[in-house]
């Protein structure tokens, strides 16, 4: 699945700062906006394989996965 998630990046002194709005917990801060911008998808990513990991061990054995869109 691909889905579309929404960077709030600014810069704050020396350093850029940002955060992804959908996601708590996703933040970073770089020496630069494009490294700000990489570590962004790559905190992202970990972020939401670890919260499906969780999900499927909270399952148990016997789940169903479907998509769902809003």
């Amino acid at each position: 699945m691909n889905a579309s998630y929404t960077a709030v990046v600014k810069q704050d002194a020396a350093w850029w700062i940002g955060w992804i709005e959908e996601v708590p917990g996703v933040n970073c801060q770089e020496p630069t906006r494009d490294e700000l911008i990489e570590s962004l998808r790559t905190t992202l990513r970990e972020a939401l394989e670890l919260n499906r990991s969780d999900a499927i061990r909270a399952a148990g054995g016997s789940y169903e996965e479907f998509e769902i869109a809003v």
